[in-house]
């Protein structure tokens, strides 16, 4: 399957309702549309995980933000220029999401994605992507493909091909919680 074939069927899978596991600039992640509350309750119960803890959401450019947060901060869009590494920046207000993805206090973690399938895919999509690490809640990141559990990838409804030989041990993302005052907090470095 070519790389054309794999976007196009995971966009299939994303409209329909359904999970993916897919490479992203991090991670690979699991993956759904971003404003089906349905779906997002998928991802939960595959995590084993509480849906009070949120996940994050990819967008493929800046402009995007603006449909999901009430309100960037100026400094949002320094932060992802200057950033030499992928950076989640957490808005404090997310609209036009599933509500079971913002946090308690409506805030919203959003990744602007650099790398090619991932990106490609929130830009085919048209909607922002869930992105959380692909294993059961507790358990450790996998680090590359061959790392992720069975359960995890007997759960989803579609596994992405691309990448899946890569074995680049990638960190995780940079974590800045951005507050409506201004104020700037680091969570992961």
């Amino acid at each position: 399957m070519n790389y054309q074939e794999d976007l196009k069927k995971a966009v299939e899978v994303l409209q329909n309702g359904g999970l993916i596991l897919y490479p992203t600039d991090t991670i690979w992640g699991i993956g759904c549309d971003a404003t089906n509350a349905e779906a997002v309750k998928k991802v939960y119960a595959l995590k084993k995980r509480e849906d009070s803890k949120s996940m994050l959401v990819l967008v493929e450019n800046e402009v995007r933000l603006n449909s999901y947060v009430r309100e960037v901060p100026e400094m949002a869009f320094d932060l992802i220029e200057l950033s030499d590494k992928p950076l989640t920046i957490i808005y404090p207000q997310g609209k036009n999401l599933a509500g079971n993805l913002l946090a308690e206090d409506g805030s919203i973690g959003i990744r602007v994605t650099k790398e090619a399938f991932s990106q490609a895919l929130c830009q085919k999509f048209r909607k922002p992507v869930v992105s959380t690490s692909a294993n059961v809640s507790g358990d450790s990141s996998p680090q590359d493909f061959s790392a992720i559990r069975e359960e995890i990838l007997n759960g989803v409804d579609y596994v992405v091909k691309y990448r899946q030989d890569e074995l680049s041990n990638p960190a995780p993302s940079g974590i800045i919680k951005l507050n409506v005052d201004g104020q700037v907090q680091v969570i992961r470095e």
